[in-house]
């Protein structure tokens, strides 16, 4: 009977966000569960969409898996993750691995895109450290974000790496499950021969939507994968500033040579498509004007791409609240807006209250102030909200003391969700839960970059993506990188004004 240790620990870290994620941010519940440890790994993330479910659900085909169960955890994207979080967590997990007996193989549930303090390549550290107890030959495989940075280490301390394939992310709980494969033709012997490939350019997350050409075009190449072999492909985190920030390939096969000629394909079709992705971005105002121009019965989502507390954004930046009013839009909804002291304040007033105050715009971002107006409360939350949406089915949000607040202007007729915990707007349920009607609405205004889609591109009538100030930035240009290895290209950012033209 093969026993299997299992473990998560994941983080994206964008290195240019305000706050870092210290211990506590991985023991508390956010849009995914809080820190879960030993038999708690399996009952606490049974049913959601996470790769370590998706393990687990696979293993439960094979009667004679034995899984040990460790620890699992993960934080939402900020700054890096502190010394004292990784090397507890980190530690956590080695001292599991330690005292599990004899075990077969481990499976880790990583993200990819984990810098901490003192360690800019985060996962590979970990496994550093794991095969430094357990040695080079016991399988170790891992799942990776498809937003994951791949790095030598990476490949080198793991025997297999299998990542999402989807963007917004609908597979990672199948991502998992397809290690299991992996994992038991290891323990029978086999040893692939690994291939890895860096591209020479990055890739805005904003023109990462796997939904679409070019990325759909990119990823139906694993399709002709032999299936005696194995290949996935990253695009990368592009807010983490480390050399090996950007897309990547992995590919396994029974000999070196085919895993290269694998790799050199998928590279292949990377360099093909270069020039193809998408990186328009509206001026916020702009945005909202030609939202405010569509009146077919159906609402225009405008992503706040850049202030995506998805992606480490402070999810308070007011830019396009700002347009929102300035524009008189009617029938709006903007979500989530982060802002503790005025959902308390909302608390405090009761449904149908008033309250005058300063609404987001408090976390220092240079440039950036509060907007301040009236507002008329019109429904409160303790904010555990279900999700409801295919991405994290079977979760609830943990929002903290949350509010729906009526900016009162005569012109214009705008609700603002306000959340005590940062969280990405990436589901219906994140309005439904608080009696709002998305389908209703005129303009929605979500702060979040792509994940959104999946729930919400049913009910639009189209998207645009603006760029309103945040600390994600979603124009390379414009990102201050200091740590890029050379050569690496950011591509150009078009002329906003060709996203109504029929120039492809």
């Amino acid at each position: 009977m093969p026993r299997i240790a299992i473990a998560g620990f994941q983080h994206e870290t964008n290195t240019f966000a305000v706050t870092k994620a210290g211990l506590s941010e991985f023991q508390i519940a956010d849009s995914w569960p809080q820190m879960l440890h030993g038999a708690d790994v399996l009952s606490g993330t049974v049913g959601i969409n996470l790769p370590i479910a998706g393990f687990v659900a696979a293993a439960a085909g094979h009667p004679s898996i034995d899984l040990v169960p460790l620890l699992w955890c993960a934080a939402e994207p900020s700054a890096h993750v502190t010394d004292e979080a990784f090397e507890t967590i980190s530690g956590m997990i080695l001292d599991g691995i330690r005292g599990a007996g004899p075990v077969d193989a481990i499976y880790l549930d990583l993200h990819g895109a984990m810098v901490a303090e003192s360690h800019e390549d985060g996962e590979g550290e970990l496994l550093l450290r794991v095969r430094e107890v357990v040695g080079d030959e016991l399988p170790v495989v891992i799942s990776l974000d498809l937003h994951a940075n791949v790095t030598r280490a990476m490949v080198d301390h793991a025997s297999f790496i299998a990542l999402y394939r989807t963007y917004p992310h609908l597979d990672m709980a199948a991502t998992g499950a397809r290690c299991v494969t992996s994992v038991l033709a290891q323990i029978a012997g086999a040893r692939p021969a690994k291939a890895f490939r860096q591209c020479p350019y990055l890739i805005p997350l904003s023109a990462q939507y796997t939904g679409a050409d070019p990325c759909k075009s990119l990823y139906a190449l694993l399709d002709d994968v032999p299936p005696d072999c194995a290949a996935d492909i990253a695009l990368g985190f592009t807010a983490s500033d480390i050399p090996d920030t950007g897309p990547s390939v992995v590919a396994y096969a029974p000999d070196q040579v085919r895993a290269d000629a694998i790799a050199d394909r998928l590279m292949g079709g990377f360099l093909a498509v270069e020039n193809k992705f998408d990186r328009r971005l509206l001026d916020p105002l702009e945005a909202v004007r030609t939202a405010m121009a569509s009146d077919t019965g159906r609402p225009v989502i405008i992503a706040d791409v850049q202030d995506n507390p998805g992606a480490g954004g402070t999810s308070d930046t007011t830019g396009l609240l700002t347009a929102l009013v300035e524009a008189r839009a009617q029938g709006a909804l903007l979500g989530l807006m982060h802002d503790p002291a005025m959902a308390a304040g909302a608390h405090a007033a009761g449904i149908g209250g008033e309250i005058d105050g300063a609404l987001g715009g408090k976390s220092g971002l240079p440039g950036q102030s509060p907007f301040k107006g009236r507002f008329r409360v019109e429904a409160l939350s303790d904010g555990n909200a279900a999700f409801t949406g295919e991405m994290y089915s079977g979760g609830v949000a943990v929002l903290g003391l949350s509010t729906v607040l009526r900016i009162e202007e005569e012109s214009a007729d705008i609700r603002v969700v306000v959340t005590s915990m940062r969280s990405q707007c990436l589901d219906l349920g994140l309005f439904t839960h608080f009696g709002l009607d998305p389908a209703e609405a005129r303009v929605i205004v979500v702060k979040s970059t792509v994940h959104f889609r999946a729930d919400f591109e049913p009910i639009a009538e189209t998207i645009l993506n603006a760029a309103a100030p945040g600390v994600f930035l979603c124009d390379l240009a414009a990102i201050p990188y200091r740590r890029l290895r050379s050569g690496v290209r950011l591509g150009r950012q078009q002329d906003p004004l060709s996203l109504f033209s029929d120039t492809p």
